[in-house]
């Protein structure tokens, strides 16, 4: 069957469509919509069925874009989407709130089954619901008790999926006029309060409770962790002890992925034969990639610490303190979540703004939220953090190279709220913002939960970087090994005839010729062609070049330089990227990767848009090409003064 997964957000949604479909999952979009589809299969016994997780809404008229697609395809049956079987998930110890959804698709005739979730919660606060009452008053929809998280209840599920039967002709739970008019906002809010009164009816009927807990560990947490001063304090803290964490323990992992692409490279340079595929292979495809791949594990961490915090359900406790800081800025609560998700990547992030109904404060976090540091550019931060910050330890056990990291993330931060103040008196709305939702109950993570989304996440990650990275590390492999034959044999010629060619090794001379090659090649004179541009920032043409291929996408940054170098060095042996970068010279004997330059390309890289698929998704979720536009230039803006400064004040 298509059966769909539909419940208020905070239900247990996501944990229902871990446990049935675990690793059997795919991201894709709805049709015709930019809004991400998550779907997967499940078995029972031989029949398989397919599962698609709907966005969490509260009824079916939409207040937000994601919370429209579930209304376009829950009233009209001959949308692609439309469910054979619906699972409505609802909170247990929370009836009257979640059941209006579940009462909306009811009378909407859909095939139902309702799962009462968190029902471990549900009994510790002493509620009682008498459950074939309540399948009394829905005719055909079995009802079941579950505990998502941990699998309690799956049995029953699945024995409720097959025998859901839902009854032809059944008595609506609502007799008004049903679905009202999407554009008819009175009637829509007449409906919802005559459900309401009708659920506040019953309810008392069907559900008992006992005396009310007078302090749960929730709220006694709560008193610190969402607390106007602690509350930001303990946040900060947290953040402060994931980027130490990335660089205490990714490290180790790191070095070995980075080693093995080394060696398989210097392995097959020797055991192929010599020409074009060989060099092609060892000096532009593995280099590349491999320049990306060691960056998995960092990147692994970083996603485990954000699935841990949405786990635990801390996540909406900074959606809630943060909300106070955000509404002088333009921006809602709501927002944390898609900047904290472009901590991952930005395009979810700025895919994740829908959940904001305010159009205003939509608009300015699609714009600020390329300048959280997203994934992509840990593989520059800690190339560059390596190489000119010290191995060093504040007060003897805070890592300073975490610290430059952490500083670059709240750079990135302190500039989004800037430019969203900015922003916020130049872009005009009559409506004013708001924020609604609720604090669900702390929970033990669930590691299966978040060895998913790790799994997904990473998987999405390598899958659009390496499409990018091979193909630009084929053609850059390909300008950099061929050019112009008189510009490739002058240089040549200009380099045997000095004195210091004359007086070094041969081993010393053909890297001599492999940079004169280099420099003659196609890809050395576009860099030198721009290196005007970039040398008041303390860059090279061989940075700029991979500045101007890191606009595909930031993390190309790293794997062009790995590209460059290798075809450099074409005639010596095979060396990590680091040992290459500090070995680098100017002309003047001087380091290219000073603490100036390598500050500069930090921040640099902070402030840059460059991710091309970014801009595409942030046209299409604006429905134009002005404000990618606008993005692009002021990032630009900001990344080439700030490199400017950084490096002025360090030089």
């Amino acid at each position: 069957m298509k059966i769909a997964l539909f419940g208020n957000p905070n239900t247990g949604k996501s944990s229902m469509f871990n446990l049935l479909t675990g690793l059997r999952q795919q991201v894709s979009n709805f049709p015709g919509v930019t809004i991400e589809k998550r779907s997967g299969t499940f078995k029972i016994g031989v029949q398989k069925h397919q599962l698609t997780d709907f966005p969490g809404t509260y009824s079916i008229y939409p207040h937000s874009l994601d919370e429209e697609i579930v209304s376009q395809v829950v009233t009209n049956p001959t949308h692609e989407d439309f469910p054979e079987l619906a699972i409505v998930v609802v909170e247990a110890s929370n009836l009257e709130r979640n059941m209006l959804l579940f009462t909306q698709l009811y009378d909407l005739k859909i095939p139902l089954v309702l799962v009462l979730n968190m029902w471990d919660i549900a009994e510790k606060n002493g509620i009682k619901i008498d459950i074939p009452a309540l399948e009394s008053l829905f005719p055909g929809t079995p009802m079941i008790t579950m505990n998502a998280r941990i699998g309690l209840g799956k049995e029953r599920l699945f024995a409720a999926i097959s025998t859901s039967k839902r009854a032809q002709e059944v008595i609506p739970f609502y007799n008004g006029f049903f679905p009202s008019p999407i554009n008819d906002k009175d009637a829509q809010k007449q409906e919802i309060q005559d459900r309401y009164e009708k659920l506040r009816a019953i309810l008392p009927t069907i559900q008992g409770k006992k005396s009310s807990v007078k302090s749960t560990f929730s709220r006694k947490l709560d008193a610190i962790l969402i607390h106007r001063f602690w509350g930001y304090f303990i946040f900060s803290a947290v953040l402060l002890i994931i980027f130490q964490f990335i660089f205490a323990f990714a490290t180790f992992p790191m070095d070995w992925i980075e080693h093995l692409f080394i060696t398989l490279s210097t392995w097959l340079s020797g055991a192929l034969p010599d020409g074009v595929f060989n060099n092609l292979l060892t000096q532009g495809i593995l280099p590349g990639i491999g320049g990306v791949l060691m960056f998995i594990p960092q990147i692994a961490l970083l996603f485990f610490f954000i699935a841990l915090l949405e786990e635990s359900g801390y996540l909406s406790r900074v959606v809630f303190i943060m909300d106070r800081l955000m509404r002088p800025f333009g921006l809602n609560g709501k927002s944390i979540v898609p900047l904290m998700s472009s901590v991952a990547c930005a395009i979810p992030g700025i895919m994740a703004t829908r959940t904001i109904s305010d159009w205003k404060e939509r608009l300015i976090t699609i714009i600020i939220a390329p300048l959280m540091s997203c994934s992509a550019r840990i593989p520059v931060y800690t190339l560059l953090i390596a190489l000119v910050i010290p191995k060093t330890y504040v007060f003897g056990f805070i890592s300073l190279q975490g610290l430059v990291l952490f500083a670059l993330y709240s750079l990135g931060l302190v500039a989004a709220l800037l430019l969203a103040l900015i922003l916020k008196k130049f872009i005009r709305s009559k409506d004013k913002g708001f924020l609604i939702m609720e604090m669900p109950e702390y929970k033990k993570p669930r590691w299966s939960n978040i060895m998913i989304s790790i799994t997904e996440k990473i998987k999405v990650f390598v899958w659009d970087a390496g499409k990018v990275i091979l193909a630009i590390s084929i053609i850059l492999w390909v300008l950099a090994a061929y050019g112009p034959s008189d510009s490739m044999s002058s240089k040549i010629r200009a380099v045997k005839e000095t004195s210091l060619y004359k007086k070094s090794t041969e081993p010393q001379k053909e890297t001599m010729i492999a940079s004169a090659k280099l420099e003659g090649s196609f890809i050395g004179i576009t860099g030198k062609y721009i290196e005007p541009i970039i040398s008041p920032l303390g860059y090279d043409w061989k940075i700029g070049i991979s500045l101007i291929s890191s606009f595909a996408a930031r993390e190309v940054f790293v794997g062009s330089l790995s590209t460059i170098y290798a075809v450099h060095d074409e005639n010596e042996r095979q060396e990590n990227l680091q040992t290459h970068l500090k070995e680098a010279r100017r002309s003047d004997g001087t380091p290219v990767y000073s603490l100036a330059t390598g500050a500069s390309l930090m921040v640099f890289y902070v402030f840059a848009m460059q991710c091309m698929a970014t801009l595409a998704v942030v046209k299409k979720e604006t429905k134009s090409w002005r404000w990618p536009l606008i993005q692009l230039v002021i990032m630009g803006i900001m990344a080439y003064v700030g490199a400017l400064i950084t490096y002025f004040i360090l030089t």
